[in-house]
């Protein structure tokens, strides 16, 4: 049955359709818009970085940062688990060896131990992903890259608007990526950016992203990727920039009235409110069930769904990952914690668009069906 509540439900004001009218009567629609230019300038002056180049999408994004470091075959990435496919993939197709780390239980998020005791002496590189509106603790993870002469790489794909210690997530490392799919704090329907201070980074990012153009067009001495964001895109992502921080306060807010009403339910881990070194900025809302529960997410899922609520699972692990495995990679690979969630975590709405009332209906649903 269609969701009463999906699960995620964008906001989209009067100003992005000022801007996409506007974009519209110009005929500036293609990447050549100057939107598009505009957007990578202040949002990665918002992150603290120098350069930002815009691509179709998150894992668009990864691809192209990847593909930018120039892994030679063996090179070997360490990643979490506990993440979506596109972090794997980019490794893979720019010719390097994923290895996946297990997660923290209480953050979900990879840590500097588990780092470490996967470093090797044909370790290239480190790719954090803050998960769920967490940061990774990078402190540590950054000592170690430093320790190791390794390159730091950051999905920011969920944490618009986060900082660790203050400082802005995707300020970390050479190269961070975000995206801009619906359900993040800022959407431009599909997008993405990879932002940096190297300007060598970001040149060969730009070249990557436009079929590797030469200055005589059309001649070619590298293989890329036509990955430009139109401008009608990046119109919408500049019309939501100036609202950022209004949106992140409004996340947490969604995020606190979930945890007042659902801490009463035996037998559920919700997200952690904070840390040290952040406040949560509940890009998703997780719940974990207790193993003390007799079903688990899939079903939990099933039961929201039969009373109209949208949900989603937790990530697949990485080393599980079917394909992976056909190709010989993650083999031995051992993350308990990230297999377990991945079959007994899922998320609620908690799209911006949402009403207060329909955050009622999902708290109603919740201790109807997981009690």
């Amino acid at each position: 049955m269609n969701a009463n509540v999906p699960v995620n439900i964008p906001l989209i004001g009067e100003e992005e359709k000022r801007l996409l009218v506007e974009c519209i009567d110009s005929g500036w629609i293609s990447s050549e818009g100057p939107f598009v230019k505009e957007f990578e300038e202040k949002f990665s002056s918002r992150v603290g970085r120098q350069f930002g180049i815009t691509v179709t999408n998150g894992t668009a994004a990864l691809e192209a940062g990847l593909a930018s470091l120039d892994l030679s075959p063996g090179d070997e990435v360490i990643l979490p688990s506990n993440t979506i496919i596109s972090c794997a993939q980019a490794v893979v197709r720019a010719g390097g060896v994923p290895i996946p780390v297990d997660c923290d239980p209480v953050t979900w998020n990879m840590t500097a131990r588990h780092v470490a005791n996967a470093v090797t002496p044909r370790t290239r590189a480190v790719m954090v992903v803050h998960i769920f509106g967490l940061p990774v603790d990078m402190d540590p993870i950054l000592k170690l890259v430093e320790k190791h002469q390794l390159t730091l790489i950051e999905d920011a794909a969920q944490a618009h608007g986060q900082t660790y210690k203050d400082k802005p997530c995707g300020s970390f490392g050479l190269l961070s990526t975000f995206s801009f799919y619906p359900n993040k704090l800022i959407t431009t329907g599909e997008g993405g950016m990879i932002v940096t201070d190297s300007a060598e980074v970001a040149e060969r990012c730009r070249s990557l992203r436009n079929l590797c153009f030469q200055p005589r067009r059309f001649v070619h001495e590298r293989l890329g990727w036509n990955l430009r964001m139109t401008n009608l895109q990046a119109a919408l992502g500049v019309a939501q920039l100036p609202r950022m921080n209004d949106l992140l306060k409004k996340k947490r807010e969604m995020g606190r009235y979930y945890t007042e009403n659902l801490a009463d339910i035996p037998g559920l881990q919700l997200p952690l409110p904070s840390t040290e070194y952040a406040a949560n900025a509940y890009w998703v809302y997780g719940i974990v069930l207790s193993d003390q529960l007799p079903f688990d997410a899939e079903e939990a899922m099933r039961r929201f769904g039969e009373n109209g609520i949208g949900t989603r699972p937790f990530f697949w692990p990485i080393h599980e990952q079917p394909i992976l495995r056909k190709m010989g990679l993650c083999a031995d690979v051992v993350a308990p914690v990230s297999e377990r969630i991945a079959r007994r975590g899922f998320y609620i709405p908690s799209g911006l668009g949402m009403s207060r009332s329909q955050m009622d209906q999902v708290i109603d649903v919740a201790h109807k069906v997981l009690r």
